[in-house]
């Protein structure tokens, strides 16, 4: 199959989600999309703050994904992870607009996860509600100035790593993303798991490692969770990040759906 990742014209609306898309991979990843036991996911989130969802991307549609990552034109900024003392690496972030099968994947897999998160926010008392379709949240986004996108794709080599961390890009969070490896464990690297850690209060942390192959998508905790305790629902803290690697080169997909300022 020979994957095309095409984007939107210069003057789409970014927040467009009606337009319909035409038959190919972006169209063949929505009905993938649609397929996924969404009651399951939302169970694990429930129960551990990620989920893992296999096969979500084919082996072909990551290595086109991949591919892009060596065409600057497409992306608005480069971080090299070093500088900043993030660990080590690179990453970029994808300018608007965004190639055709990322922006289907943010708003195919948004409105799944909808539910899990409106659930969340009552458990732990926040007034915020997220609306059905990603254009509306989007748009929330955007009126508060947060209008840069912040789907990226990370690039890692023998020793880099990424520390733990939280995706924070101004005051509208939505409280779930998602990663997706692009690269075979064994094949292409060795090391370099994705790692998720949560902060209980007075307790100590706990350690999630999963066990990700190429195509496969992990759903996670951006900041914070609800956890049921004897008194009721408590906030537990969640991190995220990727063990340093012992070989190869690694890539990964990381689709946030609130944007930057």
């Amino acid at each position: 199959m020979n994957t095309v990742l095409k984007r939107a014209p210069q003057n789409a609306n970014v927040t467009d989600t009606t337009i319909a898309l035409p038959a190919g991979p972006a169209a063949e990843v929505t009905r993938r999309v649609d397929t996924v036991d969404w009651k399951d996911v939302g169970q694990n989130l429930d129960q551990h703050g990620s989920a893992m969802i296999q096969g979500l991307l084919s082996p072909q549609e990551c290595n086109a994904l991949g591919g892009l990552y060596s065409r600057d034109e497409l992306y608005r900024s480069r971080v090299v992870m070093a500088r900043h003392g993030f660990g080590r690496g690179e990453y970029k972030y994808f300018g608007y607009p965004l190639p055709d099968l990322i922006g289907t994947l943010r708003r195919s897999v948004y409105p799944h996860l909808v539910p899990v998160a409106n659930r969340w926010n009552t458990l732990m008392h926040i007034d915020v509600r997220y609306p059905t379709q990603h254009a509306e949240f989007i748009r929330r986004c955007h009126d508060a100035g947060q209008t840069r996108p912040t789907p990226l794709i990370l690039q890692y080599a023998k020793d880099d790593y990424n520390c733990l961390h939280q995706d924070l890009y101004g005051e509208h969070v939505f409280p779930l993303q998602l990663a997706i490896l692009l690269s075979e464990p064994g094949q292409d690297f060795t090391g370099g798991e994705f790692v998720l850690t949560e902060q209980r209060p007075r307790m100590q942390s706990r350690v999630e490692v999963m066990p990700l192959r190429k195509g496969d998508a992990v759903v996670f905790a951006v900041h914070h969770r609800p956890v049921q305790g004897t008194r009721g629902s408590y906030r537990v803290n969640m991190r995220h990040g990727v063990s340093r690697l012992l070989s190869g080169h690694r890539h990964t997909l990381g689709v946030i759906f609130h944007d930057a300022l």
